[in-house]
C-alpha cells in the first residue's frame, strides 16, 4: 500500500496528538447532534476556497416522508438547459449536509460544467433505512419531471455522491433502470459503501485512518438496515441485476476500509455489460473531497473527477 499522503499524515498526526490529550468516548456513546455538529466544524474549516461565483438556490422537493431540503448550484453564465448532477453527500447516513459538502459540489458544478442539485436527505437514526434511499430517489425523480424549472436537460441528468451517499446515488440508479423515461446518463460513485458484509480484505484490514471500524460499525446501527425486506437497496453488490445500469465512474481512495467493495462494484458492473471505470488515489484516505484545502492532491483529484463528469454529460 502507498504512503498516505504528507500533509494527510501530518493533520492525522495532530488529530492522534489532540486525542490523546482530550480522549473522547466511544461514538455510539456521544449524540448524534453532537457528532454531526464536530463533523461539520471539521470539514467547512478544511474546505474554504472553493468556487464562489455561482448561482445557489435552497429550496424543497417532495418525499415519501415529507419535504426534502436540496441546494442548487448553477455556475455563472452557464446557459440553460445545462446538465444536471443530482447529489447525495456522504456521512454513513447518519452524519453531513448541505453545509459540510458545499465546497465539493461547487468544484463539481464549476470544473464540471453542469449544475448540481444537492440533497439533504433524512439521516438516521431518526430516520433509520430506508428513508434515506426512498428521499435520495425522490429527489431524483422531482428532477426529471421538473427539469425545465431549474435549468436541466433531462436527457443528461446523472446521480453522484461519496461514501454513504455514493451507495445512495448507486441505489437509485438501480431503481431507476427500468423507467423508460427517466433515463440516467451517467453515476458517480466516489469511494461508495456497496455491501453491508465484512468480507473483504479492506474492511478487515483498514481500520482508519478516517473511516475507523468502530464509526463504520455505528453507522450500520444507526442505519438499522440488517434483515429489512428491502436490504437489497444497501448491499448491491449481493443480489442485484447490475444489466442496463448507467455508465459509471467509480472513485476509491487507497486508504480506506471500502476501497475493495468500491473495485469490486465496478467490476461487477464491468461484467454486467456497463461502462465503468475505476481510478483509485492510493495516497489519499476516504472523505478527501471534502478536505480540499488539506493537501493540493485533492484539488487535482477534483478536477480529473469532475473533468470524467463532464465528458460523460456533454
Amino acid at each position: 500500500m502507498s504512503e498516505i499522503d504528507p500533509e494527510f499524515g501530518m493533520l492525522l498526526r495532530e488529530a492522534a496528538e489532540q486525542a490523546k490529550a482530550n480522549p473522547m468516548p466511544p461514538v455510539d456513546q456521544l449524540p448524534p447532534e453532537m457528532v454531526r455538529a464536530g463533523y461539520q466544524m471539521q470539514r467547512k474549516a478544511q474546505d474554504q476556497n472553493a468556487p464562489r461565483e455561482m448561482d445557489v438556490r435552497d429550496f424543497t422537493v417532495p418525499g415519501p416522508h415529507g419535504d426534502i431540503p436540496v441546494r442548487l448550484y448553477a455556475p455563472q453564465g452557464l446557459p440553460a438547459p445545462s446538465p444536471l448532477l443530482v447529489y447525495y453527500h456522504g456521512g454513513g447516513w447518519t452524519i453531513g449536509d448541505l453545509e459540510t459538502h458545499d465546497g465539493h459540489c461547487r468544484r463539481l458544478a464549476a470544473w464540471g460544467g453542469c449544475r448540481v442539485m444537492a440533497v439533504d436527505y433524512r439521516l438516521a437514526p431518526e430516520h433509520p433505512f430506508p428513508k434515506g434511499h426512498d428521499d435520495a430517489l425522490a429527489a431524483a425523480t422531482w428532477a426529471f419531471d421538473h427539469a425545465a424549472e431549474i435549468g436541466a436537460d433531462a436527457s443528461r441528468i446523472a446521480v453522484g455522491g461519496d461514501s454513504a451517499g455514493g451507495n445512495l446515488a448507486a441505489s437509485v440508479a438501480l431503481d431507476l433502470k427500468e423507467d423508460p423515461v427517466r433515463r440516467l446518463a451517467f453515476q458517480l460513485l466516489l469511494y461508495p459503501a456497496t455491501t453491508a458484509e465484512w468480507t473483504t480484505p479492506s474492511r478487515q484490514t483498514l481500520d482508519g485512518p478516517i473511516l475507523t471500524f468502530e464509526a463504520m460499525r455505528w453507522f450500520e446501527k444507526n442505519l438499522a438496515a440488517h434483515g429489512h425486506a428491502e436490504a437489497h437497496r444497501l448491499s448491491l453488490l449481493e443480489g442485484r441485476d447490475l444489466a442496463g445500469a448507467p455508465p459509471a465512474l467509480v472513485v476509491t481512495a487507497g486508504h480506506d476500509c471500502l476501497k475493495d467493495e468500491g473495485f469490486a462494484y465496478a467490476e461487477k458492473l464491468k461484467a454486467a455489460g456497463v461502462k465503468a471505470e475505476h481510478r483509485e488515489y492510493p495516497s489519499l484516505p476516504h472523505d478527501f473531497y471534502v478536505m480540499a484545502d488539506v493537501s493540493p492532491a485533492v484539488t487535482a483529484a477534483a478536477r480529473e473527477t469532475a473533468e470524467v463528469l463532464k465528458a460523460a454529460l456533454s
